[in-house]
């Protein structure tokens, strides 16, 4: 009798991105974590078997080598509907294997638009508001004997699903919002358990959502996708003896109007529940006054499962405080920035009606809607009477952190209101703490601003008339989303609808999905923007590792650059077509956001070179090596191009600003050391000139610290970070700030708005600083493709005493943590099994590291500094302020 073996564990099995049992796809990929191991241990194997329905061996499987993340699928691809229990086991040099993981259960969706029978629905009430929810319902018999029942369910708008009464899910505004001329997602539910032998019922609400209701700013556009909405539904019961039936949308079904009465994402959502029929979706309801539905044309084509987690309910917050603005208005504050909607528990007479309206800030004591533009953000509830209701919108979401509740009756309560925080179910995977209590609240900011515009795709803002997949946001944010949360499936999945539309419109849109009707799409390029095609695929593979992603996207990338490159003026510079520059730099006036310091045409061809050299990269790791040195070559020319058309052979730059030499210095484009030298010290001198002030927009900002680092401006470049007036990461703290601005000055200093008409709390742009406090600060980067290696270089300065950093990779979890005493650094570094690390000490010294503890310990400045001082503080520095050298 043979014992499991204790010191070595695999967990973390999962399929694909991990964020559904159901996949689309025949053959899913695997991952697993290797999460115990003994030291020194090297992995040689792993074997995989697939269980049959009694758990008999049906296929087995022997993988050679240790790779543990996206292995490729080793047993028959799966058909439609089935699934299979995967189980695995790890092995080491000595042979001896690890225990057998638990089953998973991996099960395939309708992989082929053949195996849709159900069609979309609708019904015309043409009596009724545009915008007002449409109730879908069908009844049908469930015979003795039932197995297994699933429900696949999307909706030409946003749904939500019941069956014989009760909700069927906790998605929020499913389907989503994706390309939906090339892409409709739906979710697949087991219903076995809901249904009963004999009658049963189904029924679906249905809002306009992204689908017909209105999107973007300016007034906005209607009907982007289609002018009817309905359900698209498939249930299937198998029944023990084999047998099956399927139920579907289709002109069987009837549509009625229910309680909501008006629906918008932008604007709210009114609900009368004088008019709720709870028993509207049960067989019991009688249906004979409604109406006949129309079938649509089918999308079989477009339907597919999902790759990224849905939008759910992460998390509810009680009010911190209720009180009475000067004009009397009742306020509610949450204590901090979210998108959602808000809870209510209300008793009071029927007809009584309750409004609520939604903002991120107050404007000397009142809600400061300003910013809301034309979104409404505004939801009504008309009490039914007869006891304590309870409301919560489900067709609607808003970017809030007061609320001005009018209409309610009697006094407000605490316990009767809360903040549903809804986005979508990112896991979160990275920590980051430091002695300095500012920045771990800037942090604290970031993280919530990126979750407040992860609603379904990476949007710009969750509250006013916007709220669209800004491409330029995405590309600068990236290297931080994927630090604070596990994101791969999600920016998978919106990268698809980018490579689709690119496809179809014949260039990258500025926002994605795009709306034709509001931004002419077709060929062109905005540098940073168009450029998320290539600069997101790449970071997606560093940080997880995901060739086939590349691969995927490999075509995309390409077509980015190849554009570019057929677009040269008569020099070889990008000089054609519009440019939105270094966005929102802020010595922009508000009216003009691209009207900042650096040219936009220097923007423009530092980043055409840097992307094509992404795409050499790229090439690389595909073994494709004609275009690898195609892309290569691209990238050089344009490097010499802009050497002559923006640098002086000492190093100055056309453009004298902090983002024109951030984008030189690491983008790699200047001459020599010579020139690398000068302008890193031009670099310094001007943002000492600008008194450590932010000088930089969306494209300059993630950069500007790194390159003041790499030149040898260490002090400079804690100065930036820590500076707290404005324009600065923290003066937005110091005013109160819970999450990341639009712009450097959203909030004035005497508490007034900014004026101009593009203004938000929640912008997660100027957010990719939190990259800078990962991997500069606390001193964790990515040394391999998928987490297998890790650069750790902590870099210590502006009073800093300690730092701290943890990040949940594909091989498991890495903590770093420094902490100063004196001249002297100690270093905890903590690795999983499998994994490496390359630490460089700030005293220059170099250390290799297996899996395991590791503690380490050295100078805190190079041995070419002073070695006896850790570094001045901000206090210090500020006090010895530099005046920079004239031009």
């Amino acid at each position: 009798m043979t014992t499991d073996r204790t010191d070595l564990v695999v967990d973390g099995v999962r399929t694909e991105y991990g964020t559904s049992a159901v996949v689309g796809t025949a053959t899913p990929r695997l991952s697993w974590v290797v999460s115990r191991a003994p030291a020194g241990w090297q992995h040689q194997a792993t074997e995989l078997r697939r269980l049959d329905d009694d758990g008999a061996v049906a296929e087995e499987a022997t993988v050679d080598g240790d790779a543990s993340v996206l292995v490729a699928w080793p047993f028959a691809p799966l058909a439609s509907r089935e699934r299979a229990d995967v189980q695995l086991r790890v092995l080491g040099a000595d042979g001896e294997p690890s225990p057998w993981t638990a089953p998973l259960t991996v099960e395939a969706g309708l992989l082929d638009p053949s195996d849709w029978r159900a069609v979309p629905v609708t019904a015309d009430f043409p009596d009724e508001v545009p915008e007002r929810p449409i109730r879908f319902r069908r009844t049908f018999d469930v015979g003795e004997g039932l197995a297994e029942a699933r429900l696949y369910v999307s909706a030409l708008g946003t749904y939500d699903a019941h069956c014989n009464g009760e909700p069927v899910g906790e998605e929020l505004l499913a389907p989503g919002w994706t390309s939906y001329r090339h892409r409709i997602r739906y979710a697949t539910r087991d219903l076995t358990d809901r249904l009963v032998p004999g009658a049963n019922a189904l029924g679906l609400t249905v809002a306009e959502g992204w689908w017909r209701g209105r999107l973007g700013f300016m007034d906005g556009q209607r009907e982007n996708y289609g002018d009817q909405i309905g359900p698209i539904a498939q249930l299937e019961l198998v029944y023990e003896d084999g047998s099956r039936d399927i139920v579907v949308t289709d002109g069987s079904w009837r549509a009625g109007l229910g309680p909501h009465l008006y629906a918008s994402l932008y604007d709210g959502e009114h609900y009368d529940a004088r008019l709720e029929d709870p028993a509207w979706a049960t067989a019991a309801f009688d249906d004979g006054a409604w109406t006949p539905v129309v079938e649509l044309e089918s999308v079989a084509e477009q339907l597919e499962a999902p790759v990224g987690p849905p939008v759910r309910r992460t998390e509810v917050l009680a009010p911190v405080a209720i009180a009475r603005s000067p004009a009397g208005a009742v306020l509610v504050d949450f204590g901090q920035v979210i998108a959602g909607v808000t809870r209510l528990r209300v008793d009071g007479p029927a007809g009584t009606e309750v409004r609520l309206r939604h903002a991120e800030v107050l404007e000397h004591g009142e809600l400061g809607t300003r910013p809301l533009r034309n979104a409404e953000a505004t939801d009504v509830f008309i009490l039914g009477g007869g006891g304590v209701e309870t409301y919560e919108p489900a067709f609607t979401s808003h970017g809030f952190r007061y609320v001005e509740v009018s209409g309610w009756p009697g006094e407000l309560e605490p316990a009767d209101i809360e903040a549903c925080f809804c986005t979508s179910d990112l896991p979160t995977t990275g920590t980051f703490r430091c002695s300095n209590d500012d920045l771990n609240t800037l942090h604290d900011n970031i993280r919530r601003g990126w979750r407040g515009n992860a609603v379904d795709l990476p949007t710009d803002c969750p509250q006013r008339d916007e709220r669209l997949g800004w491409t330029g946001d995405a590309q600068v944010f990236t290297p931080t989303a994927t630090f604070l949360t596990d994101c791969a499936g999600f920016l998978a999945s919106w990268l698809r609808d980018l490579a689709a539309e690119q496809d179809e419109f014949g260039g990258v849109p500025m926002f994605v999905p795009a709306i034709p009707k509001l931004i002419p799409t077709g060929p062109g390029w905005i540098a940073g923007w168009s450029d998320a095609a290539v600069v997101v695929p790449w970071r997606l593979f560093e940080r997880y590792g995901d060739r086939d992603l590349l691969e995927r996207q490999y075509p995309s990338m390409g077509a980015v650059v190849d554009f570019v490159a057929h677009e040269l003026d008569e020099h070889g510079v990008a000089s054609k077509g519009y440019q939105l520059g270094d966005w929102l730099d802020p010595s922009a006036p508000p009216d003009n956001a691209a009207a900042g310091r650096t040219d936009s045409i220097l923007v423009a061809q530092a980043y055409f070179s840097w992307c094509a050299r992404l795409v050499a990269g790229a090439a690389d790791v595909l073994v494709r090596p004609t275009d690898a040195a195609h892309y290569r070559e691209v990238g050089a020319r344009a490097a010499e191009a802009f050497r002559r058309e923006f640098v002086t052979p000492s190093g100055r730059l056309a453009s004298d600003s902090p983002t024109a030499f951030a984008l030189a210095l690491q983008f790699d484009l200047l001459a020599d050391d010579d020139q690398r030298e000068r302008a890193g010290r031009r670099l310094a001198q001007i943002v000492q000139a600008d008194r450590h002030r932010i000088g930089t927009g969306f494209l300059g900002t993630p950069l500007v610290l790194d390159a003041l680092v790499d030149a040898g401006h260490l002090d400079d470049a804690y100065l930036l970070l820590l500076q707290d007036e404005c324009p600065s990461w923290l003066y937005q703290v110091r005013m109160g700030a819970t999450t990341v601005w639009e712009r450097w000055d959203s909030m004035l200093p005497d508490g007034t708005i900014n004026p101009g008409e593009m203004t938000s709390f929640n912008h997660y742009a100027f957010g990719a600083v939190g990259d800078f406090l990962h991997r500069r600060v606390a001193g964790r980067a990515v040394g391999a493709p998928g987490g297998r290696h890790h650069h750790i270089e902590p870099r210590p300065g502006g009073g800093l005493t300690d730092a701290e950093a943890t990040l949940e990779t594909p091989y498991g979890p890495v903590a770093v943590a420094w902490h100063r005493q004196g001249p002297q650094l100690r270093l905890n570094v903590d690795l999983p099994p499998k994994a490496t690390a390359t630490v460089v000490l700030p005293d220059g010294s170099t250390t290799d590291l297996g899996a395991g503890h590791h503690e380490l310990q050295g100078a805190c400045r190079p041995a070419d500094e002073d070695p006896s001082a850790a570094g001045p503080t901000p206090e210090e520095l500020m006090a010895a302020q530099i005046t920079a050298d004239e031009p």
